[in-house]
């Protein structure tokens, strides 16, 4: 039997890897072990070869992930990325379309912005998609109530970012700029909700997210979380 020879530090040092000096891991979550057996699947000659190293590969993946067993299309999803990880040059039989490097590559179009720069931020967008729809209506009964509850929204939503009080008026000259002069209530003698019960209803509402102060047994005051629930 030979006998065992320690080997010098500078011999054993050509065999190491560095993470700098390997390939890039296209999904990490999987490992290097992983994916040096798709790239050594990837060049086997025989394609019944292949198709069984691929198989195989598949039952490690998803052995890696217990947790998606039960998820729909879990089987596709691990051949697509088989394939993802292979660059896309492996050669095999798949029970599922394989994808290309242009769908998985595509980007979807930008989604614009519904409003960039509203003039009246407090109100928010849906005020102006609301004005919008009462634009859109015949005049009438509806129109007219609708326009109304506009109109309150909008005195609430003032109020609950301007803690002074606003008049009639004021709102008035905002639907009125908002819907481009189409809903004019300038000469109405309708009055809208009172100030003081809108500012009432916005601290109502801002206290039951808010946490209670409750005494200790040592008298110090301790916060409690309010779960809106009667006892």
């Amino acid at each position: 039997m030979e006998k065992y020879t320690k080997e010098k530090a500078s011999d054993v040092v050509h065999f190491l890897e560095y993470n700098s000096e390997r390939s890039h891991l296209i999904i990490p979550e999987y490992g290097r072990h992983l994916q040096k057996l798709i790239d050594q699947a990837t060049v086997l000659e025989d394609r019944n070869e292949r198709n069984k190293a691929a198989k195989y590969i598949i039952q490690v993946m998803g052995t890696l992930n217990p947790h998606l067993r039960d998820v729909p299309d879990f089987q596709h999803k691990l051949w697509d990325q088989i394939f993802i990880m292979s660059d896309f040059k492996l050669d095999v039989d798949s029970p599922y379309p394989i994808p290309t490097k242009e769908v998985v590559n595509l980007k979807p179009e930008k989604l614009s912005y519904p409003q960039k720069n509203p003039k009246y931020r407090f109100y928010g967008n849906n005020i102006k998609y609301m004005i919008d729809v009462a634009n859109s209506w015949d005049e009438g009964e509806m129109k007219s109530a609708l326009v109304k509850v506009i109109a309150n929204h909008m005195k609430k939503s003032f109020l609950s970012w301007n803690k002074d009080t606003v008049t009639d008026q004021v709102i008035f000259e905002h639907l009125y700029e908002l819907s481009d002069g189409k809903l004019n209530l300038l000469q109405s003698t309708e009055e809208l909700s009172n100030s003081t019960e809108l500012m009432r209803t916005n601290k109502k509402m801002s206290n039951k997210n808010m946490p209670q102060k409750k005494k200790n047994k040592n008298g110090k005051k301790v916060f409690q979380k309010n779960n809106n629930q009667k006892q």
